[in-house]
């Protein structure tokens, strides 16, 4: 996917739980599950991944924004946890917010207010939860030095698309490059379970589990973890 394919249609669809995802018909790609976009989210990112979480604070890094709904419903999961989030967020295809409006969450204030605030600066959405929107390219050194000089951080969601759609987001020398700028104990969570994840994962040095998948949704996911 190049930079200049930002251009590519965003279609608004319904999911099987009522939430709204958007659908690239020229890839023929969801940015969440039809399944359930917001169950898949929770299960994958919340309950397997920011709930395992004992710290007050929590440094969390997602590899993918997209629509924002994994931002969004961690900051929602932080307020009712009285937990303080500092949340950096990559995307190299930023969306505008007339594409992301059409969204039925789109009316929640603090979803908006993490779409319109500026990117590559860190902004206090709440008292306790601070977003740093980044656009960067995975395959510059901007990114190395960037990701040594935000992190470590204590949780990360893998959300990119898929290998298949996305093969360059999916390698060993990214995973190694996250597990160095990881905390001991520190997490990794991801929809893709595929052996080849799984396997890469694993020879960069994290402790590597399968788990079940959301309800209705994948049968597994992965959960990575840096002893």
């Amino acid at each position: 996917m190049c930079k200049d394919q930002i251009t590519y249609q965003r279609k608004t669809e319904v999911t099987a739980d009522g939430s709204n995802t958007l659908y690239i018909p020229e890839m023929d790609e969801h940015y969440h599950s039809i399944k359930g976009a917001e169950t898949e989210s929770r299960h994958i990112f919340l309950e397997m991944g920011f709930n395992q979480c004992k710290q007050d604070t929590i440094k969390v890094l997602e590899i993918g924004f997209g629509t924002g709904l994994n931002a969004y419903l961690t900051l929602r999961t932080a307020e009712e946890k009285q937990k303080k989030v500092n949340y950096y967020s990559i995307e190299f295809y930023p969306l505008s917010w007339e594409t992301v409006k059409a969204l039925n969450y789109s009316e929640e204030a603090d979803f908006r207010a993490l779409h319109i605030c500026e990117w590559n600066k860190q902004v206090a959405i709440k008292e306790k939860f601070h977003l740093y929107k980044w656009e960067v390219d995975f395959t510059k050194e901007d990114f190395v030095i960037g990701l040594e000089e935000k992190g470590p951080f204590d949780l990360i969601y893998f959300d990119a698309f898929a290998p298949e759609k996305q093969p360059e987001m999916w390698n060993d020398q990214l995973f190694k490059l996250l597990y160095v700028n990881m905390n001991k104990g520190g997490v990794l969570t991801t929809y893709c379970a595929k052996g080849m994840v799984r396997r890469m994962l694993q020879s960069v040095g994290f402790i590597v589990e399968r788990l079940p998948g959301p309800p209705g949704g994948k049968r597994e996911i992965l959960r990575a973890t840096k002893f």
